[in-house]
């Protein structure tokens, strides 16, 4: 017999054993979206690390409510604010942000190990389609909601003294520039994936010369002079110093289970973008349009 701590899914009834509650009441909560499950053929699935999760989060009125831990998509804004919101709270709470890039953000979050996922992977026109085509692949994507974070500005990022020599798109892929590139499951890689496509090339047909795992890692091998030219968003170019053409508006969202949105953290952080001096701060940054900020743009009703 397999061992409840060998488990990888769990069904209603072992479920119902490792909880001590009656297997009705295990499915009445699976379909109130109270327990992580997701349903497949017609059968519900357990997973056992989101149950152990959700049984954690539960005790004590919430014992991991006093953290928030964020994944996902780079992105210099959210870094600020997050640095900012650490300092009002000091070693009371921990609000945590790891850029890991859209796809890994988002299998941390199916996995139960971040609170929120950050994600951009497609422009401001096909975010509902794109974005929530992405959510649907992972499992447990019943029980989360999409938030919309901000626009922003993506295209490509140059070294100054260059900057001149990329104005026409066309001519951009016929010089011998070194390309920094993102990690494979990177919001701004699948972008650059889409314009290549749009132009009858591929990642093949660049010099690339070293690979970034954030958007600024990608702007310092950039400002040394490691490279020449990667596909990033404006805030990033601006505050390095780089040059930078916009070719997209994009939609950077946030994706969270359902009851993480009502997490006090969470509501700070959406309340200390909306304010002011967030503004005033995506303004001298450059290419951000915090409009609706902290509305709710997908659930799974």
């Amino acid at each position: 017999m397999t061992e409840p701590s060998e488990l990888v899914y769990m069904s209603a009834k072992q479920v119902a054993e490792y909880l001590d509650l009656n297997e009705k009441k295990v499915y009445a909560m699976a379909n109130d979206r109270m327990l992580p499950a997701t349903k497949i053929t017609g059968k519900w699935l357990f997973p056992k690390i989101l149950i152990d999760r959700w049984l954690m989060d539960s005790c004590h009125s919430g014992m991991l409510s006093d953290r928030l831990l964020i994944t996902g998509s780079d992105d210099p804004l959210l870094s600020m604010q997050v640095a900012r919101l650490m300092a009002e709270v000091g070693s009371r709470e921990l609000i945590s942000y790891s850029a890991t890039g859209s796809r890994l953000g988002l299998e941390l979050l199916s996995k139960g190990y971040a609170d929120v996922c950050t994600l951009h992977w497609g422009s401001a026109e096909e975010r509902n389609i794109r974005h929530t085509a992405l959510l649907k692949g992972y499992p447990n994507h019943q029980q989360w909601i999409m938030v919309h974070g901000y626009n922003r500005q993506q295209g490509l990022i140059v070294r100054p003294e260059l900057h001149h020599q990329c104005q026409e798109e066309a001519r951009v892929l016929s010089l011998p520039w070194r390309w920094v590139s993102r990690q494979g499951g990177a919001g701004s890689q699948q972008h650059l994936e889409h314009w290549l496509i749009k132009r009858g090339a591929t990642l093949k047909d660049l010099n690339t010369v070293i690979t970034a795992y954030s958007e600024r890692e990608l702007a310092g091998y950039l400002a040394r002079g490691d490279a020449d030219i990667g596909f990033g968003c404006q805030a990033v170019a601006m505050e390095s110093g780089l040059g930078f053409v916009p070719l997209l508006t994009e939609s950077f969202d946030f994706v969270m289970p359902q009851g993480i949105y009502f997490r006090r953290q969470l509501q700070q952080l959406f309340k200390l973008l909306a304010s002011a001096p967030s503004r005033q701060m995506a303004a001298q940054l450059g290419g951000y349009d915090l409009t609706d900020c902290g509305q709710l743009l997908w659930s799974p009703e």
